[in-house]
C-alpha cells in the first residue's frame, strides 16, 4: 500500500482561516517601590494572596520575575513571622 503523502496536511492548512494576532498584554503598573515590596508591609502584600492564601501567579500580578521572585519570598517571610496567614 503506497504511503500517504504531505500533501493532505497542506490542503488542510489551506482551509484554516488565518488567526488574528493577540493583542499585547498591558504593561504592569508597578505603583510601589522595590523597598516597599519588604515582609512587613502587610498590606502591600495582601493585594498579590488569594483568600486561601495563596500566591498569585505572573499571569495574574503582571509583575517582572525578579519582582515576582522577591513578593513571594516576602510573602512566606510573612508567614514564617506570623504577620500573615
Amino acid at each position: 500500500m503506497p504511503r500517504k503523502t504531505n500533501l493532505d496536511k497542506r490542503g488542510r492548512a489551506d482551509r484554516r482561516v488565518p488567526l488574528e494576532p493577540r493583542a499585547p498584554r498591558p504593561k504592569p503598573k508597578i505603583d510601589f517601590s522595590v523597598e516597599a515590596l519588604d515582609f512587613k508591609n502587610v498590606n502591600l502584600l495582601r493585594q498579590f494572596v488569594t483568600e486561601q492564601g495563596r500566591i498569585l501567579p505572573r499571569k495574574y500580578t503582571g509583575l517582572p520575575a525578579h519582582y515576582q521572585r522577591r513578593l513571594a519570598r516576602a510573602i512566606k517571610r510573612a508567614r514564617q513571622m506570623l504577620l500573615m496567614k
